[in-house]
């Protein structure tokens, strides 16, 4: 009981209520960096295989796959697939599919020129040469389509990163290996 009325007595000094102050301050600020709920919390995509409007009354055209990979783990347990596609009217997606992975604060998806490493040797080479970012990742399971900017050249790109743009880090990648 004494060692209670004593920190009761301390909290209503100055010093105390500085000291709670910066505590709040740090408490807050380290919740908002890490946001640590959202290792509890799953969001889950179901983005449709795209295709093109049809030519005609007939089927719609199946896009062609211009590469695929394997998505590895990093930081995080990662699975799932990297399919490229090419729409018949020109335009590329980013298609992710099968998708698991931990959430996490501002994770983005990276189209990269960086080799794909296993283990940690493989965690933050991602940002270090070209990187273009597809955007936010959408959710950290499903299957999610990106758009692919029209002027990027996929010979110049050889992987791709689920990056913790906070944190600097890839959750995982894949080594895109051409397929045309």
């Amino acid at each position: 009981m004494r060692a209670v009325t004593a920190l009761v007595a301390f909290l209503k000094r100055p010093l105390g209520i500085a000291l709670s102050s910066v505590a709040v301050v740090l408490l807050a600020v380290g919740l908002y960096w890490f946001q640590p709920w959202k290792l509890w919390v799953d969001e889950t995509v179901h983005d449709a295989l795209p295709t093109a409007a049809p030519a005609t009354a007939g089927a719609r055209p199946a896009p062609s796959v211009l590469a695929t990979g394997e998505l590895i783990s990093h930081e995080h347990t990662t699975t799932g697939s990297v399919r490229i596609l090419q729409l018949p009217d020109g335009t590329r997606t980013l298609r992710l599919e099968g998708l698991d992975t931990s959430n996490g604060p501002d994770l983005r998806v990276l189209v990269t020129d960086a080799p794909v490493k296993k283990g940690t040797a493989g965690w933050r080479v991602f940002d270090d040469g070209k990187h273009v970012s597809l955007g936010k990742l959408k959710g950290n399971k499903g299957d999610q389509n990106y758009a692919l900017p029209a002027d990027l050249d996929l010979a110049a790109y050889t992987s791709v990163s689920i990056w913790c743009d906070r944190f600097d880090v890839s959750f995982g990648a894949a080594e895109l290996k051409r397929t045309a």
